[in-house]
């Protein structure tokens, strides 16, 4: 499985950090942080199957370790990086936990940013209501260009993802959007976490940091974020007044986070 992947050009000694992103979205995600990054890092992004610049196809395996492994060879067959340091939202979280406890010696550290795959109760079946987002992104698609100037059409789309939706840019609003709203790869990654839960080891040679809004409604508290089956050695916060995608919201503090995590 060949992703498609981004490599940010910067200093080339600078340390490869790789940023994935959750369901339904795109690398475009990381565009408030990747400028900063990529003073630090040499940030690859990449798009996961039938998301983004990806194409999706039905004989790809879906779960979060499986998406890990097909980063590792990416990143490695695009670029020659056997190794780097990564950071993941959603599910993007959950896929790097899972590569940190499948192939720890190829991870130099690791961030979560509101991860999945942390719930005691994992669910067996899709949920109608939560595909409201991309059932909305699919209809309104047409409209998107020139909806997203209106704020009550932002209040819809991003009031509950954000408690500082007022102050997202169009960019961010319209990225997400076209990202949601052309992603084939949608239910079939939805289908690959059903059943599932993170419960694999990650050893302490590999730095975690963990991190969750105080009001992340897509994964909240304590439902979605369960401390037990984070890795014992993680070091575990929580950010105020902030929704589910901490990128967006803080994203000097999200870039300081990480770069704090690669330097432990």
């Amino acid at each position: 499985m060949i992703l498609a992947t981004t490599l940010t050009q910067t200093n080339q000694s600078h340390p490869p950090l790789v940023l994935i992103h959750g369901l339904g979205s795109a690398a475009t995600a990381f565009k408030p942080i990747i400028p900063a990054l990529s003073q630090s890092f040499r940030v690859i992004t990449v798009d996961l199957p039938g998301h983004g610049n990806s194409a999706y196809i039905k004989a790809q395996a879906m779960d979060p370790r499986s998406l890990g492994r097909a980063i590792f060879d990416s990143v490695e067959s695009e670029y020659g990086i056997h190794e780097f340091h990564v950071a993941g939202n959603s599910l993007g979280g959950w896929i790097a936990l899972e590569m940190g406890a499948d192939q720890p010696e190829r991870i130099n550290s690791l961030t979560g940013l509101a991860p999945a795959g942390l719930w005691l109760k994992p669910a067996s079946g899709r949920l109608p209501s939560e595909a409201q987002s991309y059932y909305m992104a699919k209809v309104l698609r047409p409209l998107i260009r020139v909806g997203l100037h209106a704020i009550a059409l932002r209040k819809i789309g991003y009031s509950n993802v954000s408690p500082k939706w007022r102050e997202l840019s169009y960019e961010i609003c319209y990225d997400s959007a076209y990202a949601m709203g052309h992603a084939t790869g949608y239910f079939p990654t939805w289908d690959g976490m059903l059943g599932k839960r993170f419960e694999a080891h990650v050893p302490q040679s590999v730095p975690v940091t963990i991190l969750f809004g105080d009001t992340d409604n897509t994964l909240p508290y304590p439902h979605s974020q369960e401390r037990s089956l984070a890795p014992a050695h993680s070091t575990w916060l929580v950010i105020d007044n902030c929704g589910h995608a901490p990128m967006w919201d803080y994203p000097q503090m999200i870039v300081r986070i990480i770069k704090e995590t690669s330097e432990r």
